[in-house]
């Protein structure tokens, strides 16, 4: 007797696919797995454009697994080193970037009571005569460990006085 089950279905199902993708290429073993799992579907004869969609890759990237399996077994879905782009900042360069990061922007000559990315490209530009653009700017203080945090602006000629009183008194909602 065979009983007919519910069909299984996932919720918001294109995020969640979303992020599984992400899970597999955050870590080496599991992009590894990930290939494997792309070659042995071809193997039991699936096309690599079938592979490629039921796998979320492009049908290029699993034509490349295919190649390399063959070439070099096992050993050519291993991951290898990525070179990448180099840096356009030596070792010692980021380490007095990260030494001057913790004194007032001031101190390096440049205006701001707060480092942000703006101010630390023109710093990088004037010190070592190197380009980043404000982002990259952002992304080395995440990568130095330090939180950003934003400037609060003084009014000229602002009340402190009324301005604890009114933060003293509920708001009246609309």
């Amino acid at each position: 007797m065979l009983r007919w089950m519910k069909p299984l279905t996932i919720s918001d199902k294109e995020n969640m696919i979303m992020g599984l993708q992400d899970e597999i290429r955050r870590n080496d073993a599991s992009r590894y797995d990930h290939r494997l799992h792309g070659v042995l579907l071809v193997a039991q004869g699936m096309s690599c454009p079938e592979v490629a969609r039921l796998l979320g890759d492009a049908p290029r990237t699993v034509e490349y697994w295919v190649r390399r399996f063959e070439e070099k077994g096992l050993a050519g879905l291993v991951e290898g080193e990525r070179s990448g782009r180099p840096r356009r900042l030596s070792d010692e360069q980021l380490e007095g970037i990260k030494s001057v990061l913790r004194q007032p922007p001031e101190s390096a000559g440049i205006a701001g009571g707060v480092w942000d990315g703006k101010g630390l490209a023109a710093f990088i530009k004037k010190q070592y005569g190197v380009t980043l653009q404000v982002r990259q700017c952002q992304n080395m203080f995440n990568s130095f460990g330090f939180r950003r945090r934003k400037p609060r602006p003084l009014i000229a000629r602002a009340d402190l006085e009324r301005q604890n009183a009114y933060k003293k008194t509920p708001r009246v909602r609309r």
